[in-house]
């Protein structure tokens, strides 16, 4: 494991290869993806290819359920983005606005 000063806050699933941080953005519905801006992280339940538009401007990815071969660990991948699936709460976790790391080698979200 990667030595950090920062607090582990979740645990997942390495989905996609990286490390990268900014912004949490919970999106828990398609309905809520314009909110999302360049650069955040994407937190969601799950994606699906209704999230495109928020995947597309995402620095990193993190879910509460899914693994390797989820919609969102094989978008990142394609795109070169960190992603951690299968938190299963970090929607409940996070919040808006909090400055996190997604280390998408190890399957972990440190705060900053």
């Amino acid at each position: 494991m990667k030595e950090r000063s920062s607090k582990i806050l979740l645990r997942g699933v390495p989905a996609s290869p990286g490390v990268a941080g900014g912004k949490v953005k919970i999106i828990v519905s398609p309905a809520d993806i314009e909110q999302f801006k360049d650069g955040e992280i994407l937190v969601a339940p799950l994606t699906n290819p209704q999230y495109t538009t928020a995947i597309l401007k995402a620095v990193a990815i993190v879910t509460d359920i899914g693994g390797v071969i989820s919609h969102p660990a094989i978008v990142a991948r394609e795109l070169g983005i960190p992603c951690v699936t299968g938190t299963e709460n970090a929607t409940k976790i996070l919040h808006n606005n909090d400055e996190v790391e997604v280390d998408g080698d190890e399957g972990i979200v440190y705060a900053r």
